[in-house]
């Protein structure tokens, strides 16, 4: 699987902007159905080189919904890697089976080591490595999010020469490691735009460590208020996105980034002509998670 070469197809949207936009997606939530997006190329490297090393197990970090966790336990079961999740929130110990993303995960066969939140801000560190590794052995660790140079490298494969026609590349970013790829595959003449999903600018200092050019910029009106916020508009574009096109987008990465794409055409952000091409980065598996927490607020659900 992580040793052959995979391109993903365009889908082109029939939607009137008055502004002759052309707007495509590239469906690399296609990819897999467990291990797709973005996660299958920041992981296809990682792995390759795990089991170079000869490595039996990986070993990463992610939160309660994390899209990283699900696909790094569902990556292991393939190709036969035993996984390890350092999950952050001593509390959802006794939630594993009503957590739809650590359930899946633990279907898969990843152990799970649950760290309060002050002892999670530690997890770069040595000691808490060395701790790690007292405690489960050998490991290949892969970092939260998944980024590092092997995940920009996977993530350079996005763009095929096909898409050396679109004047814009844009990306939903967590970590930073899917624009950078993007960035570093992409043509002098093209601009990419990463729409942050989190508050703040301090991505473009990440972005900046594995970028080679300086042809992006990083969108940060579309957060919703920071990492995992939703609301009633987004729940919405998200719908009524999916009714019209057939492709659903997830509430943390997709949706944001298709919403604020809408909104700067809208806006006039993009000339007249300009040809789009938005990057389906996957994360879908995130959906139920946020039903469930909508369905206790008694908002409206993502369909």
């Amino acid at each position: 699987m992580f040793n052959s070469k995979i391109e993903t197809t365009n889908q082109s949207l029939k939607i009137d902007f008055n502004k002759n936009i052309e707007l495509s997606v590239k469906r690399e939530d296609l990819i897999h159905p467990f291990v797709s997006g973005n996660k299958f190329r920041k992981l296809k490297y990682n792995i390759i080189l795990a089991q170079k090393q000869q490595k039996n197990t990986l070993l990463t970090f992610g939160g309660a919904f994390s899209n990283h966790i699900s696909a790094v336990a569902a990556a292991g079961k393939e190709v036969g890697l035993e996984t390890i999740g350092v999950i952050r929130g001593e509390e959802l110990y006794d939630k594993i089976n009503t957590n739809p993303t650590l359930s899946f995960a633990k279907s898969c066969g990843m152990i799970f080591k649950f760290k309060s939140r002050e002892a999670y801000r530690d997890k770069t560190s040595p000691n808490f490595i060395s701790k790690l590794k007292e405690e489960f052995g050998d490991f290949y660790l892969v970092p939260e999010g998944g980024t590092n140079d092997l995940a920009v490298k996977g993530c350079e494969e996005i763009l095929t020469e096909e898409d050396s026609k679109f004047d814009y590349i844009c990306c939903a970013v967590g970590t930073g490691g899917t624009i950078s790829g993007l960035i570093n595959a992409s043509k002098s003449n093209q601009k990419v735009l990463g729409f942050s999903s989190l508050k703040g600018d301090f991505l473009n200092k990440d972005i900046s460590k594995f970028a080679r050019s300086t042809n992006w910029e990083l969108i940060t009106d579309y957060h919703f208020g920071g990492y995992g916020k939703i609301n009633d508009n987004l729940i919405a574009f998200i719908n009524k996105f999916k009714a019209e096109t057939e492709i659903p987008l997830d509430p943390i990465y997709t949706g944001k980034m298709m919403f604020g794409i809408f909104d700067l055409i809208k806006k006039g952000y993009f000339k007249p002509n300009s040809k789009i091409l938005a990057i389906h980065t996957g994360g879908l598996q995130g959906i139920d998670g946020m039903n469930a927490k909508l369905k206790k607020q008694n908002k409206p659900l993502i369909i």
